[in-house]
């Protein structure tokens, strides 16, 4: 069982999910450290923590002075990334948002990739997808085995060299996928995952959109099925 993320990393989950919300707009200030340290019922040096990580992700500046204090930054757009793969991952850690409604969601927006991908996909695009087929298919652990699978599909949804499409699928491909591998990895079947993704990997090379979206299919209901399993053997042990 996964423990749960340090209370500096919650915290600045909490604060990155307000931004990604609107509710703090590029300018507002942050509340003190004293505040915010009441607000979640801890220490100011958790707090000091938890305001380093959301610097770390270009989320806050800090100006100092008596008219200083953290303030919301300008964002770019990796940074933009960054915070909703956070905000994605803090929804899904909470349970906010189910399996099976996450991976219907997921393989829907990467199949609404395949036309473009087919269309725009160039050689590094193809590189970037057989080096993590190579690295699925090489001795690893399940964290590098997650890791090469995050790649791949974060390499397909690039392939369409749509930034918009890229920045939506990013919570989807970078938050769901390691916490799917997670809930799925005890019954999964590399073999048989990497049959799917060689397939994946030759639909885009011959720009064939049909057998891509097919193919994606085919991968869903595989997690699904994975996880219908998981779920029976969890609910037969009670």
């Amino acid at each position: 069982m996964t423990s749960a993320p340090a209370l500096p990393t919650r915290i600045s989950d909490r604060i990155a999910a307000r931004i990604a919300a609107g509710d703090l707009m590029a300018g507002d200030r942050l509340p003190s450290e004293t505040e915010l340290a009441v607000q979640f019922d801890c220490s100011r040096a958790t707090v000091r923590e938890a305001l380093k990580r959301l610097a770390a992700r270009n989320l806050i500046r800090t100006r100092r002075g008596a008219t200083g204090g953290a303030f919301v930054a300008d964002l770019t757009y990796d940074a933009a990334v960054a915070q909703h793969v956070a905000t994605s991952t803090l929804l899904l850690s909470m349970n906010a948002v189910d399996f099976e409604t996450a991976a219907r969601a997921r393989f829907a927006l990467e199949r609404a990739c395949a036309d473009l991908v087919a269309e725009a996909r160039a050689a590094p695009d193809l590189t970037a997808m057989e080096d993590a087929v190579t690295r699925l298919a090489a001795p690893c652990s399940d964290e590098d085995f997650c890791a090469a699978d995050t790649a791949f599909h974060r390499a397909y949804v690039d392939a369409a060299h749509n930034p918009v499409l890229s920045y939506q699928l990013a919570g989807a491909v970078e938050a769901m996928l390691p916490l799917m591998n997670m809930v799925t990895y005890a019954d999964r079947d590399r073999a048989a995952i990497l049959d799917l993704y060689a397939r994946l990997s030759g639909a885009v090379r011959d720009r064939d959109a049909e057998r891509i979206r097919d193919t994606l299919s085919a991968l869903e209901s595989t997690m699904l099925d994975l996880f219908a399993r998981r779920d029976a053997r969890t609910r037969a042990a009670r």
